[in-house]
């Protein structure tokens, strides 16, 4: 008996997974259906609307989403006060990320940063 490639052997796996993976899919969708009917038996025995249902997993009423989890919700950007002024455009800097081209260019002709500083 002749020895199987390696590339044969792949394919023939990845098959039998494909094939795992349908059965799985079938499966799940068979044991939802009668959840999902329980769901809408209870929701009109009670009256509940899609609505209610969206409003209390937290999403406004007018929204649809394929999942039902609230993104994490990204922190407020919060403005840093300035801490370098020029002198002559009043142009600001808070002294994060890269200086300004006004700074760059006093500091290129031999100015300090801490004159620039901005007095409390």
């Amino acid at each position: 008996m002749a020895r199987e490639s390696y590339a044969a052997q792949k394919a023939k796996i990845e098959k039998e997974i494909s094939k795992l993976q349908k059965k799985a899919q079938t499966l799940q969708e068979k044991r939802r259906k009668p959840v999902i009917a329980s769901i809408i038996r209870s929701m009109r025995e009670y009256q509940i609307t899609p609505e209610e249902i969206l409003e209390a997993f937290g999403k406004p009423a007018g929204r649809r989403s394929a999942t039902a989890r609230k993104a994490p919700a990204a922190r407020p950007k919060t403005t840093v006060a300035p801490k370098y002024r020029h002198p002559d455009t009043g142009e600001t800097w808070s002294g994060r990320g890269k200086p300004p081209r006004w700074l760059a260019n006093a500091e290129a002709k031999g100015a300090k940063r801490e004159s620039f500083l901005i007095q409390a």
